[in-house]
């Protein structure tokens, strides 16, 4: 799976989670809790939901690595290469 199916499977999932987000005018960089509201449980669902349908583990100790969508896609592409 590359980046970009990854991000198209993040960005499914935050469509989801938070409905009121511009999917189309996201930026990548952003900090999803203080651009885009994200409390800590639209946080966990978000990896949770990603990590089903991505099929990378995510161990909750690596979750206050992922800030952005960026840094999401960082830490899922080489796992998901496996």
């Amino acid at each position: 799976m590359n980046r970009e199916d990854l991000r198209a499977i993040v960005l499914e999932e935050l469509s989801t989670i938070a409905p009121d987000i511009d999917i189309d005018s996201l930026d990548d960089q952003a900090r999803l809790r203080d651009e885009y509201d994200l409390d800590s449980m639209d946080a966990l669902n978000l990896l949770t939901a990603v990590h089903k349908r991505a099929g990378v583990s995510i161990p909750e100790a690596d979750y206050a690595r992922m800030h952005s969508i960026s840094e999401l896609l960082d830490y899922l592409e080489p796992r998901a290469a496996r």
